[in-house]
């Protein structure tokens, strides 16, 4: 099988795990709650984000940025990981700052919008890589937090009063994210020439492992509820099992 028709597949697999994800919250219009083995998956998701960030993905860029520059020292792919990760920070700060917004309506959608560019970025960085074990770690990640992410999307729409109609554009505009990254990272490797291809495939690589960081991290603390301190330690172990398998897999690529 081609690298391409892997992606392929990839996208297809995202988007029916997407759409799969919030057929129940969108059929019940759920209310908040406590969602603890949901939370456990996520948790568990998280640290297959963190690892593939800091075991394959950033390690991955470095390697590239060095031999486009070489004997260039200046840490470039850290550089970027830091502005992906402060992408987000500063969204997130948005809807926080936002939260005495007497309209409903405006938190929800501004996390939706957070959830759409990073779907969008982590798309675009299994899109650019040429590689089949550095691709397969990526939908790994992806495919691992999807699903959660996509549930817990839902319910975030659902507390708000949108129209059902609109939930359903924004579901759908989420679902197609992923694949539409995927689909333009690997159209841009395909027409740049190799030395740019290469400085987008550290670029992207180095900027999504900064996305990834804070969804495993800061993300993943601010929206978690417990309902005793003992879950907090099964889902520290749930991350440590997640990030375990990434540091297992980095042995083999």
């Amino acid at each position: 099988m081609s690298l391409i028709t892997y992606k392929i597949i990839a996208a297809v697999l995202v988007f029916i795990i997407s759409v799969t994800a919030v057929l129940y919250p969108l059929r019940v219009r759920a209310h908040p709650g406590h969602h603890w083995l949901l939370e456990l998956g996520d948790a568990f998701a998280s640290g297959i984000f963190l690892g593939a960030a800091l075991f394959h993905m950033l390690p991955t860029a470095i390697a590239d940025f060095g031999m486009v520059y070489q004997g260039q020292h200046y840490p470039l792919a850290e550089l970027f990981c830091a502005a992906g990760f402060l992408l987000l920070l500063f969204f997130e700060r948005i809807s926080t700052s936002s939260s005495a917004e007497p309209n409903p309506n405006h938190i929800p959608f501004i996390i939706a919008v957070i959830i759409i560019i990073h779907s969008l970025i982590e798309g675009a960085a299994l899109g650019v890589n040429t590689a089949f074990a550095t691709a397969s770690i990526i939908f790994l990640a992806i495919v691992a937090h999807k699903g959660s992410e996509s549930f817990t999307l839902a319910v975030t729409l659902n507390r708000s009063r949108l129209a059902m109609k609109h939930i359903i554009a924004i579901i759908i505009v989420f679902a197609l994210m992923t694949p539409l990254g995927i689909a333009l990272g690997t159209s841009l490797t395909l027409i740049l020439q190799e030395k740019l291809g290469l400085l987008l495939i550290a670029g992207f690589n180095a900027f999504a492992a900064g996305t990834f960081l804070y969804m495993s991290t800061l993300h993943h603390i601010n929206h978690h509820q417990r309902s005793h301190e003992g879950e907090g330690l099964v889902e520290f172990l749930a991350l440590l099992a997640g990030l375990s398998v990434m540091a297992v897999l980095a042995i083999w690529s």
